[in-house]
């Protein structure tokens, strides 16, 4: 792994290039740097969820999904090295199995609403998806593993999930759209 940051303000940023974790550079606007903004910005709306009521296996299940996304981030910022393996993508399926049986089955689209908690589970879940079409675009131009991009995709279905469980456990229950509402 790189060099752990002793300085913050190096300077070398300011001809808009970024330094990688294997020594190179490239530009800021890069696909490798879009990709890695919008997985630390995912990780900053989880750390912010962490900061609402919860269950406390939820929320530890929440910090490993903010050290995997650290990770994650780590596997971006090294072209060819990998940190996300099936294993983290095989623990966010349990996750959903998990939380998915005890819902009560959707008949109707629900809004991005209820709770606090829930509301911001829903913009870790569209930030999520942000992150995910980034990661694709990157693995476009160049080589990258699947499995940040099938960890991102299953990520933010669980965030959905997690909404869901969120409101309910707020004493809430999903928002569903109207969709015959009167205008």
């Amino acid at each position: 792994m790189g060099n752990r940051l002793s300085k913050i303000a190096t300077r070398t940023g300011d001809n808009g290039t970024t330094g990688l974790g294997d020594g190179s550079r490239t530009d800021k606007d890069s696909d490798r740097i879009i990709s890695l903004g919008d997985v630390d910005e995912l990780n900053c709306f989880v750390g912010l969820l962490l900061c609402e009521a919860m269950p406390d296996d939820l929320r530890e299940e929440l910090v490993t999904i903010q050290h995997d996304l650290f990770d994650l981030g780590g596997e971006l910022c090294i072209p060819g090295y990998q940190m996300i393996t099936e294993a983290h993508v095989e623990r966010l399926d349990a996750l959903l199995a998990k939380y998915n049986a005890t819902l009560p089955v959707l008949q109707e689209f629900i809004l991005p609403a209820g709770s606090r908690a829930a509301s911001i589970a829903h913009v870790c879940r569209t930030v999520c998806r942000r992150a995910e079409r980034a990661i694709v675009t990157l693995g476009k131009h160049e080589a990258i593993n699947e499995h940040p991009r099938q960890y991102v995709n299953r990520l933010s279905d669980l965030m959905f999930v997690l909404a869901r469980v969120l409101n309910r456990f707020a004493g809430g229950s999903d928002v569903l759209w109207q969709h015959e509402r009167k205008r």
